[in-house]
């Protein structure tokens, strides 16, 4: 399971860098909103086009895992897109995360074998009934041409489950390395099957999905080493392709899904960043 190492003060240095390559393009703002639903403060990093103002509608993208942007340098990232006219304007929120990460992220229906995720419902409540309320009322936007919801890892699980369950609030979904394997039983136990203990693809089984809603997956053979089925193939890229899969059959069209497959991707925050720019172009790029 991912979780962030980067010290701090390595995160401040990177943050007044990344300021000052990004005030080309880029308006980067620092906010800290309290959640009632979480009892705890919520630092969420925004970047907006320098043009924004001027915009009629602007697109929205929510991210998971936030504390991570500056070790991605990700405003230099949209800067560049920026610069290079790649990608339409676009208002990103990068949500950091806590100690509590492993129970806020997860499926908000059901816990893990473990019991992680239990705060999943409340984090859900967060981002639907206070962090989307908060920037509509901070930069005085009635409606958001396009809201998309991204994450890494256990962050990728918990945007795709929002999202899923929220198909009119949010058209898009990026999952990098997502955490698709979160399962209702040990995989240890002799009872474990994956189509009956994985808990993401037992509820896109049994759901339905709309032809609006777009899903982007990333993940890298190098992910992981692990191999539960012994078909030569690491559990991380046999989880998201049976999430695929089972997005398909419950009705989204093929067109809908991209999946990308770096062959020498690890589980970190370098192979995200990677990947980033060509998730943003297939979201709000404007060479299609």
């Amino acid at each position: 399971m991912y979780s962030s190492s980067v010290p701090d003060c390595l995160h401040l240095c990177i943050f007044d860098a990344m300021e000052a390559i990004i005030d080309a393009y880029l308006v980067f703002e620092r906010a800290e909103i309290f959640s009632k639903n979480l009892k705890r403060n919520v630092v969420v990093d925004f970047f907006l086009p320098k043009n924004f103002t001027k915009a009629k509608e602007i697109n929205l993208l929510l991210i998971n895992d936030g504390q991570d942007m500056a070790t991605m340098n990700f405003g230099g990232l949209l800067n560049r897109l920026y610069h290079e006219q790649r990608i339409a304007p676009l208002l990103c929120a990068a949500i950091s995360t806590c100690e509590d990460r492993r129970m806020e992220y997860g499926v908000a229906s059901e816990p893990d074998f473990k019991g992680r995720g239990a705060k999943a419902v409340k984090y859900t409540a967060f981002v639907l009934k206070e962090l989307l309320p908060y920037i509509r009322r901070k930069y005085k936007i009635a409606r958001f041409k396009e809201r998309a919801f991204a994450g890494f890892s256990l962050g990728g699980l918990s945007a795709l489950d929002i999202s899923w369950n929220h198909p009119r609030i949010f058209n898009k979904v990026g999952i990098f390395s997502g955490s698709l394997w979160w399962r209702s039983l040990s995989q240890d136990d002799p009872l474990y099957d994956d189509h009956h203990h994985r808990i993401m693809q037992q509820q896109i089984r049994k759901g339905k999905a709309t032809k609006q809603q777009k899903f982007f997956f990333q993940c890298g053979a190098l992910d992981e080493l692990e191999d539960r089925n012994h078909n030569g193939i690491v559990d991380a890229i046999d989880d998201t392709l049976d999430t695929v899969h089972e997005l398909i059959n419950a009705g989204c069209p093929l067109g809908n899904i991209v999946y990308l497959e770096l062959k020498d991707g690890k589980h970190n925050v370098a192979t995200w960043g990677r990947a980033m720019p060509t998730f943003l172009e297939w979201g709000w790029g404007t060479r299609h």
